[in-house]
């Protein structure tokens, strides 16, 4: 459901300035991860509303510490990160980010408008930056941008022998014709294949799969799952295999 105040040329004014809200778009059925680092109370629901409306699973957290734990066992799309925030600036967290060899897009926000700002922040590893009070709709276009650009998940068609996924049209093909998947069934072979010959965990699984990935867990629900993906891709020339008490991965012949 679309939340009320998200409706067409709703304005919301806040401390920093105003964010408009545009018209909802839905962004289908992918599950697009980001992680939100924002210590503004209202600007943060603002955002995290906004950003749900538009179909994208929002994490958010308060302060630099906050974010860099989170990013420990998650990787978001893309994060959308507050220049000025608790224990560590958004500038610190991206350089720390960059100096680990991660590559995650990075979206900077900032009410810090002069030249040198913008430099010193992409001079520390961001992808963008966006200077406040914005246009809501502008953050939405540029976080689809950088989920376009090369590199990201959204822009790479997967090959594993002759197994290929495309994540822009949603499509799966093995040699012999079309492979057709649920959401969650091409969501979970999309990280495999992503991973592979990787072991994935059955935690990172539930994460990348399940809006809410508690969900899965604690239950039988991905071994069903692998179940039915397996069946589909019986005849190919790529499996599905069980690593026990760690997780599963792709095998490609």
């Amino acid at each position: 459901m679309v939340p009320s105040c998200l409706s067409r040329d709703v304005v919301i004014a806040l401390s920093g300035g105003v964010i408009r809200l545009g018209e909802w778009t839905p962004l289908g059925e992918r599950l697009v991860r980001l992680l939100l680092a924002e210590d503004d109370l209202r600007l943060r629901s603002v955002l995290t509303r906004g950003l749900e409306a538009h179909g994208y699973v929002v994490d958010a957290v308060t302060t630099g510490p906050e974010a860099l734990e989170y990013l420990r066992f998650y990787d978001p799309a893309v994060i959308i990160l507050d220049w000025r925030m608790p224990g560590l600036t958004g500038v610190e967290v991206v350089a720390r980010l960059r100096a680990q060899g991660r590559a995650t897009a990075v979206l900077m926000l900032t009410a810090r408008d002069a030249p040198a700002d913008r430099v010193a922040g992409l001079d520390a590893g961001a992808d963008d930056y966006l200077v406040k009070p914005f246009d809501f709709e502008e953050l939405v276009a540029r976080v689809r941008a950088l989920l376009r650009r090369p590199g990201s998940p959204d822009a790479r068609q997967l090959r594993r022998g002759g197994l290929s996924l495309d994540p822009a049209t949603r499509e799966v093909a093995s040699r012999d014709g079309p492979v057709h998947l649920t959401r969650t069934e091409f969501a979970i072979l999309e990280l495999l294949m992503l991973r592979a010959p990787a072991v994935v965990e059955r935690a990172q699984i539930a994460q990348h799969a399940w809006k809410d990935e508690t969900v899965p867990l604690g239950s039988n629900v991905i071994d069903v799952r692998m179940a039915r993906l397996r069946a589909k891709l019986a005849g190919t020339d790529t499996r599905i295999e069980t690593v026990r008490g760690a997780g599963y991965r792709l095998i490609a012949s």
